[in-house]
């Protein structure tokens, strides 16, 4: 497997083709426009297996918070999954994190998603403080608008 940076051009191949159907033809590609193909290239990647795209991480420094970087978008293809393909994603943005010395990531995930709860989780995030409770899992209310709850995770790689 091949881990590269991103180039424009991936966006065609990513989005919406791939996005929507890794995610079971829900209609994802609008959460992840070109311009992060475009603008954050050093630290976004793309997984290949033999010329095949089976993975992809779009992340970035802030521009708010001198110390943090921000992972947006992470999708691995359905049937790659369960080959750590997620943490050697990961594990190179948290590497181009140090190198830009960053020491903060945060990321974000629906409630409903267990899988990417359990991943993070397993990846050393921990879950911040939300405002409610839900079946034990802390969440911010309307995060991303109304009815839109997330899952807010931070990881310190000091």
């Amino acid at each position: 497997m091949e881990i590269r940076s991103v180039k424009g051009s991936d966006y065609y191949v990513i989005s919406p083709p791939l996005i929507n159907e890794w995610w079971g033809g829900r209609n994802m590609s609008d959460k992840l426009p070109k311009l992060f193909f475009d603008h954050f290239t050093q630290t976004s990647f793309v997984a290949e297996k033999d010329g095949k795209l089976v993975g992809f991480l779009i992340g970035f420094l802030s521009q708010t918070h001198s110390n943090e970087a921000y992972i947006h978008f992470v999708g691995v293809h359905p049937e790659y999954r369960k080959h750590n393909i997620g943490k050697h994603l990961y594990n190179k943005f948290f590497t181009a994190v140090k190198q830009n010395n960053r020491s903060v990531v945060r990321c974000v995930t629906s409630p409903v998603n267990k899988v990417s709860i359990a991943f993070h989780t397993k990846m050393g995030f921990e879950i911040e403080e939300g405002d409610r409770i839900v079946d034990g899992l802390s969440i911010n209310t309307d995060y991303d608008g109304e009815d839109q709850d997330r899952v807010l995770f931070v990881k310190n790689l000091d």
